[in-house]
């Protein structure tokens, strides 16, 4: 009788033994709305690694152009803005407006010639008389000779509108009675001004 037992408290021990070593299997809920075995199961996915965003630019480099003033500018007609540099660095942003299509501001290097705190500009100068439709006889403060025959970055306060917008002068960088004046202060003679991207052709030598 005791061998029996010690029989059935061993084959009891050995069942328990391998219950315990076989692997765990889960078993499948009905209500559970999907799992791997699922044809329309899909396993949640990591997110896509985020590219991070392009800064601006925040102090772009000046234009390849010798100065020897310090000071330099780009007058961009894509943006309708001048961009002023100092010693390399950027210090200011000028909202402009310059020749219109008929009138177009040609590309090139120009720079200070010359400072005129008033001047009267007269169409009649170049050949188009004050009374026609495109003539005109203004008084102009603020005033930066570029060119010879008559290009200036001047303030021009009937144009503000435009500014940093469109074209409507005759060949002139129209920037605020602000803007004009501190430019007006700031900018030695012989200080280099870049106009590009406008629909005027090359600035011609001696111009």
């Amino acid at each position: 009788m005791q061998r029996l037992t010690a029989r059935i408290v061993a084959l009891i021990a050995g069942v328990l033994a391998l219950g315990l070593a076989l692997p765990a299997v889960a078993s499948a809920d009905p209500l559970w709305p999907g799992g791997p075995d699922v044809p329309w199961y899909h396993a949640p996915q990591a997110p896509a690694p985020q590219k991070p965003k392009p800064q601006p630019q925040q102090n772009p480099a000046g234009p390849p152009v010798p100065t020897s003033t310090g000071w330099e500018a780009v007058a961009d007609d894509t943006t309708h803005q001048m961009t002023v540099w100092h010693n390399g660095e950027v210090v200011k942003t000028i909202p402009i407006s310059m020749g219109s299509n008929a009138h177009p501001t040609p590309n090139g290097v120009y720079h200070t010639m010359s400072k005129e705190q008033h001047v009267v500009m007269d169409s009649s100068t170049y050949g188009v008389p004050v009374d026609s439709p495109e003539g005109y006889k203004t008084d102009v403060y603020w005033a930066q000779r570029m060119t010879w025959d008559g290009i200036y970055l001047h303030a021009a306060p009937w144009s503000v509108e435009q500014q940093g917008h469109s074209n409507v002068s005759h060949g002139c960088i129209n920037v605020s009675n602000e803007n004009a004046k501190w430019a007006f202060d700031n900018f030695p003679m012989g200080t280099p001004i870049v106009v590009k991207n406008t629909v005027g052709g090359q600035l011609k030598p001696g111009q």
